[in-house]
């Protein structure tokens, strides 16, 4: 039941997020000054913001973001962290030292400064565009992708070091199976549901990540919409206008229970 009631979050959240600005008819960035902080009404059912923004079309758009910044870190660091772990199981010896140790350097560092640090750098330093949502969602997902390989990896390892010692990998080996095939047919399927729990996770934590990130002004940049930018623009008038700064949290809090709740459905 829990990974069904994780999915339907997330899944109505998702749908909402592509289909609903299409069709409400309202334009999410342009400022209206005369309405601001509205209360909900037909035309604006959650209300509007400090330049008179529509509230809800705004939280489907920051969706899209926070979504795709989440999804886009947990599978870059799925990819890198499984692909490393699998590696130094596979491999052992200086290999598998040289990966683990540099794991372990990036954890005993504080990665929340140092994503504070890396997010304020220049964009065009890297070679992408200022200002751009598609470029802001590039940059903090692979930020955030550089700091959670560690964990898949560790995990990976953990779990591929306990396949390579059962005796269904021996006597493959025994046969004179590849290497490759052994990993591909034999070690690979045993890691789908660690990863999988561990992504499902990685996915609410990058969304949190990137929400703290756009509050303090290093993430998405305005005039698009990210719930952690919402929330810093409404820090201002919380006692003006309180369900400004509730609608986005309280989407925070739906999406990271979501994930959450996936997680746990695909560990149990």
């Amino acid at each position: 039941m829990k990974l069904y009631a994780g999915l339907a979050i997330l899944g109505g959240m998702a749908a909402l997020a592509l289909l609903a600005p299409g069709l409400m008819g309202h334009d999410p960035f342009l400022p209206d000054l005369f309405n601001r902080y509205a209360a909900p009404s037909a035309a604006h059912w959650l209300g509007t913001d400090d330049l008179g923004r529509d509230v809800l079309l705004r939280l489907l758009h920051g969706a899209r973001v926070s979504l795709a910044v989440g999804l886009g870190a947990a599978l870059m660091a799925l990819l890198v962290g499984g692909l490393a772990g699998l590696l130094a199981a596979w491999a052992g010896g200086v290999t598998d030292a040289v990966i683990m140790r540099l794991a372990d350097a990036l954890l005993a560092l504080p990665a929340l400064p140092l994503l504070v640090v890396l997010s304020a750098l220049d964009p065009a330093m890297i070679g992408l565009p200022r200002g751009e949502a598609g470029a802001d969602i590039l940059r903090i997902a692979t930020i955030l992708a550089a700091f959670g390989w560690v964990g898949v990896a560790r995990l990976a390892r953990s779990a591929a070091l306990s396949v390579l010692a059962a005796d269904f990998c021996r006597a493959a080996r025994a046969l004179g199976v590849s290497e490759f095939r052994l990993l591909w047919r034999h070690v690979l399927p045993q890691l789908v549901t660690p990863l999988a729990v561990a992504t499902a996770l990685a996915v609410g934590g990058a969304i949190l990540a990137e929400s703290a990130l756009s509050f303090l002004g290093l993430g998405i940049a305005p005039p698009a919409a990210s719930w952690g930018n919402m929330l810093a623009n409404a820090q201002e008038a919380v006692f003006v206008a309180p369900l400004v700064a509730l609608w986005p949290g309280l989407a925070i809090l739906l999406a990271v229970a979501g994930c959450s709740l996936v997680a746990d459905g695909l560990r149990r």
